[in-house]
């Protein structure tokens, strides 16, 4: 069992749970997740939370394959209101503020945020990380070849599975070295590696409980899906349900969706066969 520190606040995580996504922004790939006004915002905060979302990840840039990066100013411009109203609405909600840029992190965790989703892993900004460590908040890690507007051109490894795993080894080392205890893993599903890529982290997905962390599964409507099966994003609801537990089954403890109801319902199954016994 894993606890994450979040402000003061304990999230235990025996059973896995879910984190909603709110995009504030009209470009991310899947269309039902774009919010730009304050009352979309707050209707679909409440939905999710009331489906059973344990936290609401907040994220103002699209970081779909080719992309546009917005400056810090503009990135704040959509996030820090986002999160001040919900803050305020929902004030036992957890908040997690999806950026790469230190400021950002910063004012989003005066404004009520409580973890850093970081696509980046520092890497596209060199603050990032000390801000992390002076903000003492629970990080999420992602892997990420290249960058949101080169990742997928032409994604190559030996060994995905290795060399994601040698990546986070070498990255936990750093972030602890700077005093941040709380950190989640994600393995970048769709960041810089093929379907096939996708595939074999899912079903090696186990390999990286040895590093002792909180595992995060980001799966909902990506390409992995979509394109497999030859349909749209906004067709890809069951396939997401379909990963997701398949995820599960290999030790993903936070599920990272646009459909918080499905993610919370195969939980609630996949728990109940954990539990089965004769």
């Amino acid at each position: 069992m894993f606890t994450l520190n979040c402000k003061g606040r304990l999230l235990n995580m025996d059973t896995p749970i879910v984190m909603g996504i709110i995009n504030i922004n009209n470009e991310s790939f899947y269309s039902g997740s774009r919010h730009t006004e304050t009352t979309a915002i707050l209707r679909t905060a409440a939905q999710m939370l009331k489906e059973g979302a344990t936290i609401l990840d907040i994220g103002g840039q699209s970081t779909r394959p080719g992309s546009t990066t917005y400056s810090v100013d503009e990135e704040l411009q959509r996030v820090l209101p986002a999160i001040e109203v919900l803050h305020k609405e929902f004030p036992q909600a957890i908040l997690s503020i999806d950026t790469f840029y230190a400021k950002v992190a910063r004012e989003a965790a005066a404004a009520g945020a409580s973890i850093i989703n970081d696509i980046s892993a520092g890497s596209m900004d060199s603050e990032l990380i000390d801000t992390v460590a002076a903000l003492q908040l629970p990080y999420v890690l992602m892997h990420m070849q290249g960058t949101p507007q080169n990742m997928q051109q032409n994604p190559q490894y030996e060994n995905v599975v290795r060399e994601v795993l040698d990546f986070f080894i070498e990255k936990l080392a750093l972030l602890r070295s700077k005093g941040i205890k709380d950190i989640i893993i994600d393995p970048g599903f769709g960041f810089g590696k093929t379907t096939l890529h996708n595939f074999c982290l899912l079903k090696y997905l186990s390999t990286f409980e040895m590093l002792q962390c909180p595992l995060l599964l980001g799966v909902s409507r990506k390409g992995m899906i979509y394109h497999t099966l030859g349909i749209t994003p906004e067709e890809a609801l069951n396939g997401t349900t379909v990963i997701n537990t398949i995820g599960l089954l290999n030790g993903a403890q936070i599920l990272r969706v646009h459909d918080v109801k499905a993610a919370v319902e195969a939980i609630k199954l996949y728990t109940t066969y954990k539990e089965a016994s004769v």
